[in-house]
């Protein structure tokens, strides 16, 4: 773009009362990020000299979520108008810049339409437009053959004008020296006493400066979102949108349709996704990985040749090469497995660590633990890492086996290839090359017993 310095004005004020919620409307989600930092994502790819989001409903709630971003905050404190809220951000617009107004509730704005108005605005007023099958609501672009003469609100329009199929999608560019100069001007003589950001276009008119229309074909990408309707809508636009660049990448979907990304998938060649699956934050899959049916991953990197089975979940972990995981497997923060590990149905994972080639395969417990390589861990193995009050490790060294059943009471270290026998409950350190076995022959109750009080750190 051949504009040197650019101002960017986020309109963000709206309640959003046919939301029904008590979340500002700005942080309802799209694709796993609030509708807000979509619009944001957008304007900052323009690389703008600085960002102004007007806010209003919400205050402070909705300047915390973007606390790391580079913004200049500017409180709408009473709703009189998009010309009102624009006349909020008057003292952050720089005299030599030229501003582009977006609205805070429009997700899936697109980055090159924004870039071609911008280059459209040099010395003139420039309106994003689209041609909308029923216009009915929306205001009408009034042209005098190519250039824009008025946006005359639905309300307004006469029955010729009614006709007009462009329609105003309130997104525009312009120099701000001229810009200043209509806000200044601009009247709330109207039946709702608001400033209408659309009346600087009249403005410009009568001072003989060009106001053009860009029309963009793609309506999504300036539809807001005022319901909760609108919100699943465009959920699914936006998922649609997803899918079809992952398949453009070669990645194998099975059903389209059935795909939600809430975050950034990246994946790598000869990928395949069966139906129903959700990944959430930042995912990563290498080559030839397979994820079945209904799997939720999140925050996760699944290493070249792995296969998650059916219904598997996986928050914050690290999976190496030719690993097969689940049915009904659950690995949760912490857990990293290395190549050729096998996790399987009803085994649950936390902050452990499993080296290469080793298998646990049914109905376990293993957290809080170091697993070395070629050990086998029978079904129904628990480490019991929690005393009430207090968590402590579980180290099983390499080519251990640990009997089904079994009670694993930290902290214990199993020895290098030990066996330790079905359905043992192991309160010591287990030797090395040894079986170790601890089955009690009698029930026993210990009165005035305490528990454990938390280490005071």
């Amino acid at each position: 773009m051949s504009v040197t310095k650019l101002n960017i004005v986020i309109l963000a004020a709206g309640k959003g009362t046919r939301m029904h919620s008590n979340k500002p409307k700005v942080l309802h989600e799209i694709g796993g990020k609030s509708i807000l930092a979509h619009v944001i994502d957008c304007a900052k790819a323009l690389n703008p000299q600085k960002i102004i989001v007007v806010y209003g409903y919400g205050g402070e709630i909705v300047r915390e979520a973007f606390a790391q971003e580079d913004i200049h905050w500017v409180k709408q404190a009473e709703q009189l108008g998009t010309g009102h809220a624009v006349q909020q951000a008057i003292p952050y617009l720089s005299d030599d810049a030229t501003s582009l107004i977006m609205l805070g509730d429009v997700p899936l704005v697109d980055v090159e339409a924004c870039k071609k108005l911008i280059e459209s605005a040099q010395n003139q007023l420039a309106i994003l437009s689209f041609n909308k099958a029923d216009p009915t609501g929306y205001g009408r672009i009034v042209r005098n053959n190519q250039s824009v003469t008025a946006i005359v609100e639905h309300k307004d329009a006469t029955d010729a004008q009614r006709q007009i199929s462009e329609v105003n999608t309130g997104i525009m560019a312009m120099p701000n020296i001229h810009l200043k100069n209509w806000l200044s001007r601009l009247s709330n003589n109207n039946a709702q006493s608001e400033y209408y950001l659309t009346d600087i276009v009249e403005l410009a008119v009568k001072d003989n400066v060009n106001v053009t229309a860009e029309i963009t074909t793609d309506e999504w990408s300036v539809t807001g979102i005022n319901s909760k309707v609108d919100l699943s809508q465009i959920e699914r636009v936006y998922q649609s949108r997803v899918a079809q660049r992952l398949l453009q990448q070669g990645v194998t979907l099975k059903d389209a349709a059935r795909l939600d990304v809430r975050g950034v998938l990246n994946c790598g060649r000869d990928v395949e996704i069966d139906v129903n699956c959700v990944f959430e934050g930042n995912v990563t899959l290498g080559d030839n990985v397979k994820i079945a049916a209904n799997c939720v991953i999140k925050n996760a990197t699944i290493a070249a040749g792995t296969q998650i089975a059916a219904f598997t979940h996986i928050d914050d972990a690290e999976i190496g090469e030719n690993a097969r995981i689940g049915p009904y497997a659950r690995l949760r923060p912490g857990t990293t497995l290395a190549a050729e590990t096998h996790v399987g149905n009803f085994v649950e994972l936390k902050n452990a660590q499993v080296n290469t080639g080793s298998k646990i395969n049914h109905l376990s417990y293993v957290g809080d633990a170091n697993v070395g390589q070629n050990v086998n861990i029978g079904a129904g193995t628990i480490t019991c890492n929690y005393d009430g009050a207090n968590k402590f490790r579980t180290i099983i060294e390499d080519g251990a086996f640990i009997g089904s059943d079994s009670q694993l009471i930290a902290p214990v270290t199993i020895g290098k290839n030990a066996t330790i026998a079905a359905g043992s409950t192991i309160t010591k350190n287990a030797p090395a090359d040894a079986l170790t076995f601890c089955r009690a022959k009698e029930q026993r109750t210990i009165l005035g017993w305490k528990r454990p009080q938390k280490i005071k750190k």
